[in-house]
Parts: structure tokens; sequence; C-alpha cells
């Protein structure tokens, strides 16, 4: 067997541990910054949001591919070998993982809060306040938050399954 092929679970759950990662920073940002009348560009902080892609297939797939691969193989004379002409192999979905496309900001406008006082007021005394939803980035949260526990559940079972092969 390919070490490349045992390994395969463990690197897809790696990809989305990152993936979750980089997505939980962006939400913790956004809510650090859910009152941030000012920023560096001007105006009021904009909420960001991560676009996840599928990662391409793994760059060693010529090992997974490899017609010797496919066709069934002996290590004894006696052995029956299992021919697998028909190998019911989605080359599309090999060795897919996830990872981080963009970091995009939110193209919505500003909420715009009544309070004279602000510094940051205009004429009407309406301040521009970040497109920040608390609720949402929590709900957002959340979910990044069971996605990374997934994807380390995942990781447990892939190693669980590798220390089984080798008390065989």
């Amino acid at each position: 067997m390919s070490m490349i092929g045992m390994f395969s679970g463990l690197n897809i759950s790696a990809t989305a541990l990152r993936a979750q990662r980089v997505r939980q920073n962006v939400i913790a940002s956004n809510l650090a910054n859910a009152e941030t009348t000012r920023t560096s560009e001007g105006g009021p902080y904009r909420r960001q949001s991560v676009v996840l892609k599928a990662d391409p297939m793994e760059a060693e797939k010529k090992f997974v591919f490899a017609p010797e691969k496919l066709r069934g193989f002996t290590s004894h004379e006696d052995h029956i070998a299992i021919p697998q002409p028909g190998f019911p192999l989605d080359k599309d979905r090999i060795g897919s993982g996830v990872e981080v496309a963009a970091i995009e900001k939110d193209a919505n406008p500003p909420r715009l809060v009544y309070d004279p006082s602000h510094p940051d007021a205009n004429e009407q005394g309406y301040v521009a306040m970040p497109n920040v939803n608390v609720v949402q980035e929590m709900t957002d949260m959340i979910s990044a938050t069971r996605s990374y526990e997934a994807s380390v559940t995942a990781m447990n079972s892939a190693k669980a399954m590798l220390l089984k092969a080798l008390e065989i």
C-alpha cells in the first residue's frame, strides 16, 4: 500500500483544521471590531468573511492513478490477485481537502446610529457603525467550532485505523 494513500485522510483533515482556524480568527476580528468607527482606510470597520474552496488533488496523484496501483497484485504466487479493471474510482475526488480562497470584505453599507455626541457623527448626528451583526458572528463561530471538532474526530479516527493496521 502506498504511504501517500495511508496518510491522505490525515492530510485532508489537516486542511480542514487550518481552514476552520482561519475562519475562527476572522470571526474573532469581526467581533473585536464591532464598534470600530475609524480604520486606516477611513470609515468604519467592514465585516470580513472567509471564502473556502476545494483543494486541488494531492501533488502525488501519479501514485494514486498509476495503472499498476489499479491492478491486483500478490506477494506470493499462491495468493489470488483480484484484477480491478473497473475499479470504481472517481478521479476528481481523490485527496481533496479544503483551502482558503480569499478573505473578502462585506459590501453591505454600514449601520447608521443616531449619536450626535460621538466624535465621528455627521452633520445630522448619525455615526456610521460597522456592518457586523454580533448574533450572526456568534452563530458563525459555533459553526466553525463544530466543523473544527468534526475534523479532529475524523483525524483521530484515521489515526486509530493506522495504529490498528500496525498491530496486524
